[in-house]
């Protein structure tokens, strides 16, 4: 397989370089039998009592900082992963690599060493707490392909409204769309929701680096599904409802979790990355919003729905000027037949 059969073309203009004053009041493109242009707000009309919304929790983290080396030179540092009160794992943009044992100097006194490099990132060890240095410092990690400087808003509209466990550094971008009168509406008409937790890491947007698909390497990102999701999964699909997940992040999870042949419980780190050909194993139906071309996402919904049929769903979302990416509207995507 060649990521080249997995391209298409989208004008700049619709890239979603701002979110829709309603979350709700997104477009949704449900990917069927046919296609059907809806609005969000339609959702509940997709969905059955009895089935089951598996949600992504994970919270943003403020992960990106502004800085300087202690020689004078300007730097960026995106957290990665916090791995003890004051350490994190990072990426580090800079005129010159950083070296081992220099110091960083940021906003309010804060100072950071410059420890071990580990592939793309690099440890480093602050004079104080990161949670409270991000928190009064750091800014909303936003998407590059959004080529603007975060704002106050995007504190809370890169973040979904059921976000609970800080880690990622970018949101699950398709439960962008829910609000609170639409859980409720879901949970009114016999729907039930679970919680995955897979803290969304910087590589989802970084481009794999061979044309040939299977000779790329996923970034491993922290994954958490519980036993209670799991007897959700188990007891929805035994009463013939449909487990349907909220963005790749949501899928990724339960079949990371799915890799022994069932679903059970796990916490840990995964790095699985799924091709057309892969076999489903907790996954009925998904919402997820529109990927870039040639990108891990994309080949994730192309192996759930089929590569024709979703290539011909980004044409048509093209045509019909749908927004694209993190901001932008959604589909709803049932399997191939």
């Amino acid at each position: 397989m060649q990521f080249s059969d997995y391209d298409y073309e989208l004008p700049d203009r619709l890239i979603a370089r701002t979110p829709l004053p309603a979350r709700r009041g997104s477009r949704l493109l449900e990917v069927g039998a046919t296609l059907a242009d809806r609005r969000f707000a339609e959702l509940p009309g997709l969905l059955r009592r009895g089935d089951l919304l598996v949600f992504n929790d994970t919270r943003v983290i403020p992960a990106r900082l502004h800085g300087h080396k202690s020689t004078g030179g300007r730097v960026e540092v995106l957290v990665e992963r916090v791995q003890t009160p004051t350490t994190v794992l990072a990426h580090v943009r800079a005129s010159k690599s950083p070296r081992t044992g220099g110091v960083f100097r940021f906003a309010g006194d804060v100072e950071a060493q410059v420890g071990e490099r580990y592939d793309d990132l690099w440890e480093l060890t602050f004079d104080r707490d990161v949670d409270a240095v991000l928190e009064a410092h750091g800014e909303v990690p936003l998407p590059p392909y959004l080529e603007r400087a975060p704002v106050d808003d995007d504190r809370e509209r890169y973040q979904t409204v059921y976000a609970r466990e800080p880690g990622a550094v970018a949101a699950p971008t398709a439960g962008l769309h829910f609000d609170e009168r639409m859980l409720d509406e879901t949970r009114a008409m016999g729907v039930r929701h679970a919680y995955v937790t897979l803290h969304v890491g910087a590589g989802t947007f970084q481009n794999l680096r061979h044309e040939q698909i299977e000779a790329n390497r996923l970034h491993r990102e922290r994954v958490r599904v519980d036993a209670e999701c799991c007897e959700l999964v188990r007891a929805t699909r035994d009463a013939g409802g449909r487990v349907i997940c909220v963005g790749t992040t949501a899928v990724r999870s339960l079949e990371a979790a799915s890799v022994g042949g069932a679903l059970a419980p796990f916490t840990g780190e995964t790095d699985l990355f799924i091709l057309p050909g892969y076999r489903f194993r907790s996954v009925d139906a998904m919402i997820t919003n529109f990927h870039l071309p040639r990108s891990s996402l994309l080949l994730l919904v192309a192996a759930f729905a089929g590569r024709e049929r979703i290539l011909e769903a980004y044409r048509h979302a093209v045509d019909a000027e749908y927004r694209f990416f993190s901001y932008g509207d959604s589909m709803f995507v049932e399997p191939a037949p």
